[in-house]
């Protein structure tokens, strides 16, 4: 590590072995200090860079707690600022978004800072993950932390300089300021001073007041964007380029978990580019390495050609079998039979008696989802280069979860993980896709043939038959309301697959999703089908689907009262209180109201529409984040649905990004109306029947809705994650206004299946 400090301060080289090796005394290194000097010099404040040797004090952590400390930050002589962007990204703008936390704790002029993406796989950077909405809460406070503890450091040297009290002193704009006689010392004539500073105590830490921020609320384009407009390269799996790197792709049974038989191997190898074709061993027990055919190549172009030459015979007797229709058979057969009383996971009150009282008027409804599949943009791909000498790996990865990534690739290949360099690469989409390691593991049994680097690409077929899906399932639901107009009594009944025995993401329920806090006599089971179609999260996963059934039924038992939607909504929600008392990320029905009602606001509920036109509303909690939406659209004579205007309201917390979370709400609800038109996988013995988007009609830019308005509350409560709140209620939003034009409940999806096109 080197930085030059320009203006007569000679230069300084600091090593991390240097650091690594210098140790505190038992008496001198309490957990606190370790955690001050460690914790935030290593991951909150570069010292390593300015700080001679003689004067740097480290040692080995007591325990993993120091990792709660993990932003970056090194500032130079020149006034540049370079942030560490430790997170995976893949398109939810948290590159951009951690950095500035730390930037307004440092009163950093964001026009100072570059951000650079963290080496993977250190522990001074914390956790290194991204995947259910959890990167913003999780990092928010370390983040902050980071910031302020550099902030601190330059004040303390600038008071020093100035002979003034530090608490006259403030930062702005990376410069140090006197708040009365308005002297200022920038930061890039702090550096060194302020590196030679002590580290502050944690405790003493103080963060800025909300209504002091000059950057986090404010729009701040991705650090990316010019990379990504540009084409500049190495910025995506996709686009790694190395020295003597080959092409592989990879075949695999169309039914999962075929065996390879044969194949015309050595027609393979005799075509145009090809180095090598062989068949690969699979190991089922992990999952992520199925049985296959390898084709390496010195292009892309050429390793694809071959692939369509590739002629396989399998071994399908332990294959799936699975059809799509036959599950959702069995799946009503389940929903229409008596209440598993054994299966049951919630109970509250006694449903049935509210069912038998005469008082009151019963609805029963089944709600039916298909089989999604991720469709990311940029198909799975990965790069490997095996270094057989020390049994060592480095990996370019588009990976969301980079632990995940080493310990599939150790578990398969017995590759220890101290010996693999992972290099995190920018995700084209994910969506739930990237955790699963299957692309990791056949690049890396490809590569350990091979003394160059391999780069692993995927089809769209490939990435579209091998995914692992949105589960497809039925709701089953019953509810009850009084001559009141109130709900007393309601049931739920999910009916999905487990994959060999295990349920996914999709097919169990969360407790605070449901009205279990709200309705005084309620219950919940959950039933599986055991299938062999692999399954994983997906977009807000156990709320995806759950959001349009629950939230699409508790319209309908508000039809079925005779009440406004959102009346009968907010009256459900009662007193403000937390699903979980002392949890901040349970369901606060507080908020939800406010959400509610400011949507019913906002979007002009309850107006006079033209012919045609109706209104739908739907709120949904998941992921931490309260979320209500109105969709506005018309209907033709032909079932043709227009989007007039799409309203969302939430409280997911102050706002860091304001640029990134416009995109978010608008891109989930996007994707949230793309996936409930027209999409579907389904299965015939066992083969996905959908390759690509000819078949799998994702919403095009042209039928996109174009007004998306949204609403923020800015609450006092931490901020939670935006990455999948909005897309469950938008589903239920539009079913229920299609129900206000035509009077037709939609309780299948996709859309098309009832004949509606956009």
């Amino acid at each position: 590590m080197k930085t030059i400090l320009k203006k007569d301060i000679s230069f300084i080289e600091a090593s991390e072995s240097s650091l690594n090796s210098m140790q505190l005394s038992e008496q001198e290194l309490s957990r606190r200090k370790f955690l001050q000097a460690s914790g935030v010099a290593g991951a909150g404040f570069s010292l390593a860079s300015f700080i001679p040797a003689n004067n740097l004090k480290a040692a080995e952590p007591e325990s993993s707690n120091f990792l709660e400390l993990n932003a970056f930050v090194e500032v130079d002589a020149n006034g540049s600022i370079r942030l560490y962007a430790h997170t995976p990204e893949k398109g939810q703008g948290i590159k951009t978004s951690l950095p500035m936390i730390i930037a307004e704790e440092l009163g950093a002029d964001w026009n100072d800072v570059t951000v650079v993406r963290a080496p993977m796989n250190e522990a001074r950077y914390g956790a290194q993950r991204a995947g259910g909405s959890t990167s913003t809460p999780r990092e928010w406070n370390p983040m902050r932390r980071a910031g302020a503890a550099a902030r601190v450091m330059f004040i303390s040297a600038a008071a020093k300089q100035l002979s003034v009290n530090p608490s006259l002193l403030y930062t702005e704009n990376s410069q140090v300021i006197n708040r009365e006689s308005g002297d200022r010392i920038a930061f890039s004539d702090l550096a060194l001073a302020a590196a030679l500073e002590p580290i502050p105590d944690i405790d003493s830490l103080v963060f800025k007041a909300r209504s002091d921020y000059k950057l986090i609320g404010t729009r701040v384009g991705d650090v990316d964007n010019h990379t990504m407009v540009t084409g500049g390269g190495g910025l995506y799996g996709s686009d790694i380029q190395l020295p003597d790197m080959l092409y592989a792709v990879y075949e695999k049974c169309p039914a999962t978990y075929g065996k390879v038989l044969s194949a015309n191997l050595d027609y393979i190898k005799t075509r145009p580019g090809v180095v090598d074709a062989f068949l690969v061993e699979g190991n089922d027990n992990v999952g992520e390495l199925l049985d296959g055919v390898a084709i390496v190549a010195r292009s892309t172009w050429q390793a694809f050609q071959a692939k369509q030459e590739l002629e396989v015979e399998w071994d399908t007797a332990s294959a799936s079998k699975d059809d799509n229709e036959e599950i959702y058979s069995r799946a009503m057969q389940i929903a229409n039979a008596p209440w598993p009383q054994e299966l049951q996971i919630a109970a509250t009150g006694d449903v049935e008696q509210q069912y038998q009282d005469n008082n009151t008027q019963t609805i029963e409804s089944n709600y039916r989802f298909p089989y999604l599949a991720h469709a990311c943009m940029e198909p799975m791909n990965c790069t490997a280069h095996y270094h057989r000498e020390t049994n060592s790996l480095d990996i370019w990865a588009p990976t969301r979860q980079p632990g995940i990534t080493l310990s599939s690739v150790e578990n398969v290949f017995d590759i220890p993980q101290n010996q693999i360099t992972l290099h995190q690469m920018r995700m084209g989409g994910s969506f739930g896709r990237r955790r699963l390691q299957d692309y990791s593991c056949e690049v890396t049994a490809i590569a350990k043939r091979f003394d160059v680097p391999i780069k692993l690409l995927w089809t769209r077929e490939d990435d579209m038959i091998h995914d692992q899906y949105r589960p497809g399932g039925v709701y089953a639901f019953k509810g009850a309301v009084n001559r009141e107009g109130r709900p007393v009594a309601m049931q739920t009944h999910l009916i999905g697959p487990a994959v060999r025995g295990r349920a996914t993401a999709g097919t169990r329920l969360a407790e605070s999703e449901f009205p279990a806090l709200n309705i005084d006599n309620f219950r919940a089971a959950v039933s599986l089908i055991d299938t062999n179609t692999p399954t994983g999260s997906w977009r807000a996963p156990g709320s995806n689907a759950t959001g349009w059934a629950v939230q699409s039924f508790i319209a309908e038992m508000a039809h079925a009262a005779g009440r406004d939607h959102v009346d009968f909504l907010i009256e459900m929600m009662g007193a403000p209180r937390w699903f979980e008392p002392g949890n901040i990320n349970s369901l606060n029905t507080g908020r939800a109201v406010d959400v509610i009602k400011l949507v019913a606001e906002k979007s002009g509920w309850g107006k006079t529409l033209p012919a045609g036109h109706g209104m739908g509303m739907a709120f949904h909690f998941s992921h931490a984040g309260h979320v209500a939406e109105v969709v506005e659209l018309g209907i033709d004579d032909n079932k043709k649905i227009t989007i007039h205007k799409i309203t969302v309201a939430l409280d997911i917390g102050p706002i860091i990004n304001m640029s990134g979370a416009l995109k978010q709400v608008e891109g989930g609800a996007t994707d949230g109306l793309s996936s409930m038109l027209d999409l579907e996988i389904s299965m015939q013995g066992g083969v996905v029947q959908q390759e690509n988007f000819h078949q799998y009609n994702i919403l095009r830019m042209r039928n996109a809705p174009l007004n998306i308005e949204t609403h923020f509350i800015q609450s006092e409560y931490d901020p939670t994650g935006l990455g999948e709140p909005v897309l469950p209620p938008l589903m239920p939003a539009v079913t229920n206004a299609i129900f206000a034009v035509t009077g037709e409940r939609i309780r299948t999806l996709p859309l098309s299946k009832a004949g509606y096109i956009i």
